[in-house]
């Protein structure tokens, strides 16, 4: 790299200046053979190796809080999976693997399974790439991969960071993160803009400078050498917030979190979400062999729902299929699965499974106190939708709703509108089949940068055919995390945005120094703009 710029995509804000530091690369494969002759004892090697792992993963979880605490804590409960040790242990006894080759070999079958998954599945990848690297790192009796210690501030420079590695990072010592690879949803993106670091991701050709300094742009995701010099004007202490999602001139917009586990709901409502706009069902269904049962579904969604008595949630059906595979679904191979039987598309040849689901949530609303609403994934036509809808009513849910993630549902808006009681804008999903870019591959990352003139223009569709219909659209995908951007689409018609819960309180008091007229001047700008870059500097002029 010269001193010509490299660019990536921009995810945290703010602009930092300083030395590289380089983050190693994950450890080598262990090498299949020799084979051992006493398996026994090589098997009894591996679960003291991840209880080592998961003790320093707690211990570290201690000195931290919020989201940072909560990354940490689920890596080391991932460390400790009884069903990541039983099979490398099987894997020793069966074929006299070493236990650091069976460790690799088990943890890859769950990674390639994730991978496959796609969505908010495959971020999880990382994670269990990240508790192998540790887990053979301690068989082998190798130092833990990860971030060197800081002596002082720095930029960060690595293909990826671990979820437990930009977890325990130190803002006053971090300057800046630049990954080779990565997207605008990771982990390390979401981390990032927690703890106030600015970020790139998705820079291209980053591991290969040979530089000592960097001058990074998380805004503008454009990352250049410099003279070495420390400078930092990252984001910042915290935004604060009273709780409130509602402009400068006293239109409500309601700012609400996404959650996928009673621990990520009780974090919301620490947080100060309003209520709970993305509910993903999932959980409850990753690990089951078996549908799980109405009682056992019901009592699963009251954990998630009890912390919002008496305040609004959306909750999404189940959205899984031939690309989230579930072993009680059984789905037949899919040359491209993505493209295949997935969310409500599940539906249409298993109803029971939908109907028992609803039946739960219906109950699990009664229970909880809470003001639950439903929505499906996946949904391309107003016919769909209507299905969908008959079938919620039946099962006693009053307000029912559809998701906009195919190109198909955004352009179809007005006549979806006429059938459901609202519509939410899943953003992620929607600018990865907008530009047939896969949202987890570093590769083409630039192209599902939620400023793409393209995907604003269909949000903007979206936004103009609710105003008509006077019913709501709300935004969940990543891109209402962005409190620029959420201006935006409020200028563009949303009424509500839902969110990580790291990002409420950066969102929320943007809002409040925003009115509707300067909303609608930024989003204006945007949706002329003609590349991303452009587009966040036309939404920032009106401020």
């Amino acid at each position: 790299m010269s001193s010509a710029r490299l660019s990536g995509v921009g995810v945290s804000s703010g602009r930092a200046t300083g030395p590289v530091v380089r983050v190693s690369e994950a450890l080598p494969e262990p090498p299949a053979g020799p084979r051992t002759a006493d398996t026994k004892m090589e098997a009894s090697l591996i679960r003291p190796a991840t209880e080592v792992v998961a003790q320093r993963l707690m211990e570290r979880a201690k000195t931290v809080e919020g989201e940072a605490r909560a990354v940490l804590e689920t890596t080391a409960a991932m460390a400790g999976d009884p069903a990541l040790i039983k099979a490398a242990e099987k894997l020793v006894v069966d074929e006299s693997l070493t236990a650091a080759r069976a460790v690799h070999q088990a943890a890859q079958k769950f990674i390639s399974a994730l991978q496959a998954a796609g969505g908010y599945m495959a971020e999880r990848a990382r994670d269990v790439q990240d508790v192998r690297d540790r887990v053979v790192a301690e068989l082998l009796g190798l130092p833990a991969p990860g971030v060197p210690d800081l002596t002082s501030p720095s930029v960060l420079v690595a293909r990826d960071l671990a979820p437990a590695d930009t977890a325990g990072l130190d803002p006053s010592k971090v300057l800046a993160l630049v990954t080779e690879e990565g997207g605008p949803t990771s982990h390390t993106a979401i981390l990032a803009r927690s703890l106030g670091i600015p970020a790139v991701v998705a820079c291209r050709g980053i591991l290969a400078f040979a530089g000592t300094a960097l001058d990074v742009d998380g805004d503008t995701g454009q990352v250049r050498e410099s003279d070495g010099k420390v400078r930092a004007a990252g984001t910042g202490k915290k935004a604060t917030w009273n709780g409130v999602g509602v402009l400068k001139d006293g239109l409500r917009v309601k700012v609400l979190g996404n959650v996928g586990s009673p621990a990520d709901a009780a974090a919301a409502a620490a947080a100060g979400a309003e209520g709970v706009g993305l509910f993903r069902t999932e959980f409850c269904f990753l690990d089951a062999a078996e549908e799980p049962t109405v009682a056992e579904q019901t009592a699963a969604y009251e954990a998630v729902l009890a912390p919002f008595a008496g305040k609004p949630v959306v909750v999404r059906t189940l959205d899984a299929g031939a690309d989230k595979p579930l072993a009680f679904l059984n789905p037949d191979p899919e040359p491209n699965p993505a493209l295949g039987v997935r969310g409500l598309r599940v539906a249409f040849d298993r109803p029971e499974i939908l109907d028992r689901q609803l039946e739960a949530i219906a109950a699990a609303a009664v229970s909880s106190g809470a003001d639950v609403s439903v929505m499906a994934p996946m949904v391309a036509t107003a016919a769909e939708a209507a299905w969908f809808v008959e079938r919620a009513r039946k099962a006693g849910i009053k307000r029912v709703g559809v998701m906009v993630e195919v190109p198909s549902a955004a352009l179809s808006a007005k006549e979806i509108l006429q059938v459901v009681d609202f519509i939410s804008i899943g953003t992620n999903d929607l600018a990865q089949y907008v530009f047939a870019a896969d949202r987890q591959l570093g590769g083409v990352a630039a192209l599902n940068d939620p400023w793409q003139p393209a995907l604003l223009r269909l949000i903007a569709l979206v936004g103009e055919a609710a105003t008509a219909t006077g019913k709501p659209v709300g935004v969940c995908g990543e891109a209402a995390a962005d409190p620029l951007l959420a201006c935006v689409l409020i200028g563009m018609g949303v009424t509500s945005l839902s969110m990580n819960h790291t990002a409420l309180a950066d969102v929320g008091a943007r809002l409040a120094t925003s009115s509707m007229d300067i909303c609608q001047l930024a989003a204006r700008g945007a949706l002329a703009a003609g590349d991303p870059a452009t587009a966040k500097l036309a939404a920032r002029a009106p401020h």
